[in-house]
């Protein structure tokens, strides 16, 4: 029998963009991917990464 593949699951984090602070370089929405654990974190992540379209750290939150 094979090992399960665990509690780790891949996520994607979209970027949380304020109207008014898109359109500094382009437009779009830029998305990251990570993984987490089910188990250890079983709510929505939130994290701060940079994000090209507006040149700075904003919040990256957990979408389906």
């Amino acid at each position: 029998m094979g090992k399960s593949k665990g509690n780790r699951i891949t996520i994607t984090l979209e970027g949380d963009y304020k109207s008014n602070e898109i359109s500094k370089r382009k437009n779009g929405i830029f998305r990251y991917t990570s993984s987490k654990n089910k188990r250890n974190t079983p709510n929505r992540i939130e994290l701060k990464k940079f994000c090209p379209y507006c040149n700075k750290h904003i919040t990256f939150k957990e979408i389906k």
